[in-house]
């Protein structure tokens, strides 16, 4: 993900701002110093521009020094908050609104937390940040853990962190339609896992099993010579 972005808008950049929602929702709020409300939600916004890591741009307008602007923009009433995609206008707020409200209308445009938390998990994979991402992953709702593409993340996470009975589990739970190749190379490499386990199984017993055998043919040598 990318970091996020938060700018203050003026003259020289709200042109550049407003087309990088050609890329990435830009969130634009009107306020001034004057409008009590406007300022107190601003921290929020900020906040929840944190939470999101890039998902979108926050933009800081104030009325009071960028008059132009907002009077390019129709502003009647503070605060006003706008989100733009591919450059037009899609959705807004006026007037004082709980950051409820915010995260309400972001949630109609942007990835749901969910989808937001399941990207950082496969960057963090990707990074061979294993027990970061289970932790990730295992953080995501019940229904959103059933996606196949998820259950194979998971599988991979736990297997490149040695923990193989758990990372079967998984695998067999996998749908059929995600049976890839990716999938068989999981499967692949758990049987490795099994076949190495067997193996020093057999080497661990094996010289039991000659003391064994040894200690037999001495109690038959000893019970042939008395006999004899």
């Amino acid at each position: 993900m990318q970091p996020a972005t938060i700018v203050e808008l003026n003259e020289q950049n709200f042109r550049q701002v407003l087309e990088g929602s050609m890329t990435a929702p830009v969130l634009i709020h009107f306020w001034a110093p004057m409008s009590e409300e406007s300022a107190q939600i601003i921290p929020s916004l900020r906040a929840l521009t944190e939470q999101y890591a890039g998902a979108f741009s926050l933009a800081l307008l104030n009325c009071e020094e960028q008059q132009a602007i907002a009077g390019q923009f129709g502003v009647q009433a503070l605060p006003t908050i706008a989100l733009f995609v591919n450059g037009q206008p899609v959705d807004g707020l006026g007037g004082p609104q709980p950051i409820e409200a915010v995260k309400a209308m972001l949630a109609k445009h942007l990835p749901s937390e969910d989808e937001l938390n399941a990207r950082k998990a496969l960057e963090l994979s990707q990074q061979g940040e294993y027990e970061s991402a289970i932790e990730l992953l295992n953080s995501l709702s019940d229904e959103y853990k059933q996606k196949g593409e998820i259950k194979l993340a998971l599988a991979q996470c736990l297997l490149e962190t040695n923990q193989f009975d758990v990372a079967e589990a998984v695998l067999n739970t996998i749908p059929m339609e995600y049976k890839d190749n990716f999938y068989k190379s999981l499967i692949a490499k758990l049987e490795l896992h099994k076949q190495a386990a067997d193996s020093q199984r057999f080497n661990h017993w094996k010289p039991r099993c000659k003391q064994t055998q040894k200690t037999l043919s001495s109690w038959l040598n000893w019970r042939f010579n008395i006999t004899k």
